[in-house]
C-alpha cells in the first residue's frame, strides 16, 4: 500500500448553473422516466451516462426537427432563437435550463444587434454557447478565439465586445487593451461568470498544496481543459482523467498528498470515485 493521503478541492464541481440544468431534467426524469436534451446536458461523458441510464436522450439539432410534441431540456450553454422558433412550429415543449448568466449575455447582444453596433465576441469558435450567441446577431457577429484572428485596418474604428461567459477575464481585459491600442474604440461588456473565472485563483492555491494532483474532467470540457493547464502550470505533478479506471498506481510515491479537483462540468461524485480509487493504491 502507498498510504496516500488524499483531499478533494470542494470548490470544484458543477457550477450553478449546471446543477439548475440537472436537477430539473432529474425532476423529469423521476415523473416520466424520459426526457429529451438539446446536446449533452455537461461536458462529461460519465455524468451524462448517468443520466441517460435514467432516461434521458441526447439529440442534436438534426434530430430535433424531425420530433413532434414532445419535451426538449435546453442545457446551460442556452440556444439561438432558431431553436426556438422550431419548437413552436413542430410543437415542442422546451424546459428551459438556460444559465441565467448566459441568457443576460444574449439579452445585451441582441439589444447591440438591434442597435447596429459591430459586436465581436471572444469565444471558442463552434461552442454552444457561443452558437447561441451568435444566434442573437442573425450570425452576423465576428467570434475569434485569438486576437491574432483579427484584421486591425479592416475592423471598423469602434466595436462592441463580448465574451463567452466561461473566457479568462485577465485575456478578456487583455484584448480590451490591445484593442485599444490598435486605435480601437471598444465598448466592453464583461459578462464573465465569476464563479467560474475565480476557479483559476482557488486551484493555484489548492494544487500548491499537494505532492500531486488529479485532475478530473471529461475530454469534450473546453473549460476543463482550460483549468487543467492552470494546475499543471502550478504543480507540475497533475494528471488529467476522466474515469478512475484510467489511475494508474506507479505515478505515485509512498506516502504522497494527492489532491483531486476538476471542471465546472465534473460531478463531485465522480471526485470521490477517484478518491476511493486512490486509496486503494
Amino acid at each position: 500500500m502507498k498510504q496516500l493521503t488524499v483531499h478533494i478541492d470542494q470548490n470544484s464541481g458543477f457550477c450553478f448553473g449546471v446543477v439548475y440544468a440537472i436537477e430539473m431534467a432529474e425532476d423529469i426524469l423521476d415523473q416520466e422516466g424520459h426526457l429529451y436534451c438539446l446536446g449533452d446536458i455537461v461536458h462529461n461523458d460519465e455524468e451524462v451516462k448517468r443520466l441517460v441510464r435514467k432516461g434521458l436522450k441526447i439529440i442534436d439539432h438534426d434530430g430535433l426537427k424531425s420530433l413532434q410534441g414532445e419535451k426538449i431540456l435546453i442545457r446551460a450553454h442556452g440556444e439561438p432563437p432558431s431553436t426556438y422558433e422550431l419548437a413552436i412550429k413542430n410543437d415542442l415543449t422546451l424546459i428551459d435550463a438556460s444559465c441565467p448568466v448566459v441568457l443576460k449575455l444574449q439579452h445585451r447582444i441582441k439589444n447591440a444587434y438591434d442597435k447596429n453596433e459591430p459586436i465581436y465576441i471572444y469565444g471558442k469558435h463552434g461552442h454552444a454557447e457561443v452558437a447561441g450567441l451568435l444566434g442573437q446577431t442573425s450570425n452576423e457577429a465576428v467570434v475569434f478565439q485569438e486576437v491574432e484572428e483579427l484584421d486591425f485596418d479592416a475592423m471598423p474604428s469602434k466595436i462592441t465586445l463580448f465574451s463567452q461567459t466561461t473566457k479568462s477575464t485577465d485575456k478578456f481585459y487583455a484584448i480590451n487593451k490591445l484593442l485599444r491600442e490598435k486605435g480601437i474604440e471598444v465598448q466592453s461588456n464583461d459578462t464573465i461568470c465569476r464563479q467560474v473565472s475565480n476557479r483559476d485563483k482557488e486551484l493555484r492555491k489548492f494544487t500548491s498544496l499537494y505532492d500531486a494532483i488529479v485532475f478530473v474532467s471529461g475530454s469534450k470540457s473546453s473549460n476543463g481543459k482550460a483549468l487543467f493547464e492552470v494546475c499543471k502550470q502550478q504543480n507540475p505533478q497533475t494528471i488529467f482523467v476522466s474515469r478512475p479506471d484510467q489511475l494508474d498506481p506507479s505515478w505515485f510515491q509512498h506516502g504522497n498528498t494527492v489532491g483531486i479537483c476538476g471542471a465546472t462540468s465534473t460531478p463531485m461524485w465522480l471526485m470521490e470515485e477517484v478518491k476511493e480509487r486512490l486509496l486503494t493504491f
